[in-house]
C-alpha cells in the first residue's frame, strides 16, 4: 500500500505546536547555538523543538509555558514509580543534608548491599557496576569474547543495545535491506562484518544461524522484552531455545534487561521464562532515577575483569561508576518494589492492559485501525509497557520488529511523527506512540488520555 502523505499535516501540526509553546521555542533557539541539533540526546529532540520541562512529579510534567502534561515516557520507561518519587527523594535529600552521596572516589555499604540485592533478585553470581545501558551491553559483550575466544556477535534486528561498536547494526529497518546494515559512519569495517542480525521470536532462524555460525558465535545477545524494536515480548520458546542452542555451541547467552530488569516482576524477567543466562544487563529502573547500570552474571565469566581473572578484560569502571548517590538510590528503589512487589506489578499490568485496550478501541470508533503491542503471554502474564501501530491490514502479525517497522505494513509516520506532535497538542506526552504505566497514573489520567486520543483522531480526519 503506498503510504499516505503527511506533509501537509505536520506542517500544519508544527505551526500549531509552535505558536502553543513560545518558550520552549526561545529555549530551543538558544541551544542550537551551543548544542548539536539544540540537545544531547537524539531521540528527545523531536521537530520543530522538544518541550522544555521546568518541573515533573509522578505521572505529570510541566513545560516552559506552564503546560501540564501527562507523560507516558517516564524517563526512557525508567521511572516505574513516577517522577521525582517521593520514597527515593526523600532518601537522598537526607544524605546530603547528612553530609553524605557525593564523595565520589570511595567505596561504601551501598554498592555491596545494592549488588548483593540483584543476585538475590536475578540468580547472578558477581555484579560490575557502570552509569549506562549502552557500557554495560559493550562490557558484556567484550566479556563473552574474551571468555570464548570467538569473535561473533548474534543479535536480533530491530535491537537497540546502545551506541557501542557490536550494536550498531541493524536497528532502524531499511526499505531494500531490512536490518543488514550498519547504523553509523566511523566505525571499522572488521566490527561490523562480525555481527550477524537475525529475525525475533523466530526459533527456526536461531538454530539455523548457530548451525552455520556455531563454532564461531562468542555471544546472543537479546532482550526478553523488545524495547525500542516494537515493545513485544519474546516467547517461551524462543529463549529456552537461545538458552539450549548457546550451551550446546559453547557461546554466552546474554539477556539485555536494561528495560525489562524489574518491570515486570521485582527481579529478573528471565525467571518468568525459567532461563538463566550467562551475563544479562541491567539499568533504567534499577537506578532509581540516577545513572545506575550494571553487568551480571556467572562468576567464571565475570571474573575475568578482575583479580581472579587475570583482569583481561578492561571493565575497569569510570569516574562515576558506582556513585554513592546513585547507588542509595539503587538501594531505595530495589527494597522498595521487592517489598510491594505484591501490590505494584499486578497494578501496573492492569493498567497497561486497560491503556493498550483504549489505544486501539478509541482510534478503531474514530476510523483508524489501530493495534498495540506490549502484550503479556504465557511466560509473561501481564504489562505495563505498549506501543500503538496502525496497520494497513487487519490481522497482520505484530510479533517481530520486521513487522511494525516496515513502513509496506505500518503507518509508520502515522504513529511517529505525526501522533507524538498531535498529542503534546492535547496535554500528552508519548514518544513515538510507546510508553509505559507508572505507579503514580491513575484511572483520572487514564480518562484523560481516552479524551486527547478521541480529539486526536478527529483532529487528523479534519486535516
Amino acid at each position: 500500500m503506498k503510504p499516505r502523505d503527511y506533509t501537509q499535516i505536520l506542517a500544519e501540526l508544527r505551526s500549531a505546536y509552535a505558536a502553543r509553546a513560545p518558550k520552549s521555542a526561545a529555549l530551543n533557539e538558544r541551544a542550537q547555538r551551543v548544542q548539536v541539533d539544540g540537545g544531547s540526546h537524539a531521540l528527545r529532540l523531536m521537530q520543530p523543538f522538544p518541550p522544555r520541562i521546568a518541573a515533573a512529579s509522578g505521572a505529570w510534567v510541566t513545560d516552559e509555558d506552564g503546560h501540564r502534561i501527562l507523560d507516558f515516557w517516564q524517563g526512557h520507561l525508567a521511572n516505574i514509580l513516577g517522577h521525582n518519587p517521593e520514597v527515593v527523594t526523600t532518601a537522598l535529600s537526607q544524605a546530603f543534608a547528612d553530609g553524605s552521596g557525593l564523595q565520589t572516589g570511595f567505596t561504601e555499604r551501598y554498592q555491596v548491599e545494592v549488588a548483593e540485592l540483584l543476585c538475590e533478585r536475578t540468580g547472578a553470581e558477581r555484579v560490575r557496576f557502570t552509569t549506562s545501558g549502552t557500557l554495560s551491553t559493550m562490557y558484556a559483550i567484550l566479556l563473552a569474547r574474551a571468555f570464548t575466544g570467538r569473535d561473533e556477535v548474534l543479535k536480533v534486528g530491530g535491537g537497540w543495545h546502545g551506541a557501542q561498536p557490536w550494536a550498531l547494526k541493524g536497528i532502524g529497518f531499511h526499505r531494500e535491506q531490512g536490518y543488514q546494515h550498519i547504523e553509523t559512519a566511523g566505525l571499522p569495517p572488521a566490527v561490523c562484518e562480525e555481527v550477524v542480525v537475525m529475525r525475533f521470536n523466530d526459533p527456526q532462524m536461531l538454530r539455523d544461524h548457530f548451525r552455520k555460525y556455531g563454532d564461531r558465535i562468542a555471544c546472543f545477545i537479546v532482550e526478553p522484552f523488545m524495547g525500542a524494536g516494537g515493545y513485544m515480548p519474546a516467547t517461551r520458546d524462543y529463549l529456552q531455545t537461545a538458552r539450549e542452542l548457546a550451551t550446546q555451541y559453547g557461546a554466552v547467552l546474554i539477556f539485555d534487561e536494561v528495560i525489562a530488569g524489574f518491570r515486570f516482576r521485582a527481579g529478573n524477567t528471565g525467571a518468568l521464562y525459567g532461563v538463566q543466562p550467562d551475563l544479562a544487563t541491567f539499568g533504567k529502573i534499577i537506578g532509581g532515577g540516577m545513572p545506575v547500570a550494571a553487568v551480571t552474571g556467572r562468576a567464571d565469566i565475570m571474573n575475568l575483569a578482575g583479580r581472579p581473572g587475570g583482569s583481561r578484560v578492561k571493565f575497569s569502571g569510570g569516574t562515576y561508576s558506582g556513585h554513592p548517590a546513585s547507588m542509595l538510590a539503587s538501594r531505595t528503589m530495589l527494597r522498595y518494589l521487592v517489598e510491594h512487589e505484591a501490590e505494584i506489578y499486578p497494578r501496573l499490568a492492569a493498567l497497561g492492559d486497560r491503556i493498550r485496550r483504549l489505544l486501539e478501541d478509541v482510534f478503531a470508533q474514530e476510523g483508524f485501525y489501530a493495534r498495540c503491542t506490549g502484550w503479556g503471554n504465557d511466560a509473561l502474564p501481564g504489562s505495563s509497557i505498549f506501543m500503538l501501530h496502525f496497520p494497513y491490514q487487519e490481522g497482520h502479525p505484530l510479533d517481530a520488529p520486521d513487522d511494525v517497522f516496515n513502513p509496506a505494513v505500518c503507518d509508520v509516520t502515522l504513529n511517529g511523527d505525526v501522533l507524538q506532535l498531535a498529542l503534546l497538542l492535547e496535554d500528552v506526552h508519548m514518544m513515538h506512540a510507546h510508553g509505559a504505566a507508572s505507579t503514580a497514573h491513575t484511572e483520572t489520567d487514564l480518562d484523560f488520555l481516552e479524551v486527547a486520543c478521541r480529539n486526536v483522531a478527529r483532529r487528523l480526519k479534519q486535516l
